[in-house]
C-alpha cells in the first residue's frame, strides 16, 4: 500500500493530542487561593502527581508561553492581553495537570478568553485559524486545510471546551486577573524614573510574566522589586528616601525575598542558555584562534546578573 496521505496523518495526530484535554477534571483545592510558595510549586503541583517531573514541566510552561507571544504577535493583540493569557495558564496548571490537558488547546482558549477580558476584539474564527497555522507550521497544507469547514469547526469546538475548562476550573477569576504593568506605571510615574530604567522594568516585567513569580507575589510587589532590580542595573537614584519601596507597601524583608527570587531565575535562564564550555586543547596550536562570538549570556534582555547583597544596594 502507499504511504499515508499527509493531511489525514496530521489530522489523526492533532486528535491524539486534543485527546488530553481533560473536561471532566474538577478543582482540586480553594479557587480562591491563586498565590503559591515555591515549595507548592516545584513539589506539590497537579503535573508532579502524574509523575512530570519539574525539569519538564518547567520546559512546558516556556513552551506554552512562547506560542502565546508567537500567536498574540500574529493576532496583533496588546502585552497586556499576551500577558494575561500567560497568567491564566500558569494559574490552570497549579489546578490541572499537563498530563491530561494539552497545551496548544489550553494556551489558545487563554489567548482568547484574555482578549475578552481585556476587552480587545478577536474574532474567534482568527484565533482558531492563528494557532492551528502555528502548531502545524512544519505542514505546508495546514493553512489551506484549516479552512475546510470539517477541520474548522473541529478544532473550533476543541478551542471553546479549553475555554469552559479554563473557566471551570478558576470559578470565572481569570476575568479579573491583576498583572504588575499598572502598579509599574505608577511606581515609574511617581518615581520620576529616567526613560532607559522605565525601559528596563517595562521589559523585565515583560519576563516575569513568563515565570512562576505571578503565582508568588502580588503585582504591586513585583511591580516595585522590579523598579528597584533595574535600577540597580542602571545604577540609579530612585526617590527622596533611601527606603522608597516602603510608599508602596513592601516591606524590605518582601523586596529582598522577591529580589532574590528574581535574581535566581535570571542566573538559571543565563546557565540555560550559556552554550557548553570548550574542551581544553592538549597540543600546542601554531596560529593564533579568532575569537569566537558567544550567544548573549542574558537571555533577559541583557541584563547582567548583580548580586542583590551589594554595599549600598538599599
Amino acid at each position: 500500500m502507499g504511504e499515508e496521505h499527509p493531511r489525514k496523518r496530521s489530522r489523526q495526530h492533532f486528535e491524539a493530542d486534543a485527546r488530553h484535554v481533560s473536561l471532566l477534571e474538577s478543582p482540586q483545592c480553594e479557587t480562591s487561593k491563586w498565590y503559591f510558595s515555591r515549595e507548592e510549586i516545584e513539589r506539590f503541583s497537579p503535573s508532579r502527581k502524574d509523575g512530570i517531573d519539574l525539569v519538564k514541566e518547567s520546559f512546558l510552561r516556556s513552551s506554552y508561553c512562547t506560542f502565546l507571544q508567537r500567536l498574540g504577535m500574529k493576532l496583533h493583540v496588546s502585552q497586556v492581553t499576551i500577558g494575561n493569557a500567560m497568567v491564566m495558564c500558569h494559574r490552570f496548571y497549579m489546578r490541572q495537570s499537563h498530563a491530561k490537558n494539552d497545551w496548544q488547546t489550553i494556551a489558545t482558549a487563554s489567548l482568547f478568553l484574555a482578549c475578552k477580558a481585556e476587552d480587545e476584539p478577536c474574532q474567534l474564527s482568527s484565533v482558531v485559524v492563528a494557532s492551528y497555522e502555528i502548531i502545524y507550521e512544519w505542514d505546508p497544507s495546514a493553512s489551506i486545510r484549516i479552512h475546510q469547514t470539517e477541520y474548522y469547526h473541529e478544532f473550533k469546538e476543541f478551542i471553546l471546551a479549553g475555554e469552559r475548562l479554563l473557566l471551570d476550573t478558576s470559578a470565572f477569576h481569570h476575568l479579573d486577573i491583576e498583572l504588575p504593568y499598572k502598579p509599574l506605571a505608577a511606581a515609574l510615574n511617581r518615581l520620576n524614573a529616567w526613560p532607559d530604567l522605565a525601559t528596563a522594568a517595562w521589559n523585565l516585567v515583560h519576563d516575569w510574566l513568563r515565570t512562576t513569580l505571578c503565582l508568588q507575589y502580588k503585582p504591586h510587589v513585583i511591580a516595585t522589586a522590579t523598579v528597584h532590580l533595574a535600577a540597580t542595573f542602571q545604577n540609579a537614584k530612585l526617590g527622596s528616601r533611601r527606603d522608597w519601596w516602603l510608599e508602596f507597601g513592601v516591606t524590605t524583608k518582601l523586596l529582598k525575598e522577591v529580589i532574590q527570587e528574581m535574581c535566581i531565575l535570571i542566573e538559571v535562564d543565563r546557565r540555560r542558555t550559556m552554550p557548553p564550555p570548550r574542551r581544553e586543547v592538549a597540543w600546542a596550536i601554531p596560529a593564533p584562534i579568532k575569537p569566537v562570538h558567544m550567544a548573549r549570556g542574558y537571555p533577559f534582555h541583557s541584563y547582567p546578573l548583580l548580586p542583590y547583597r551589594q554595599p549600598g544596594i538599599w
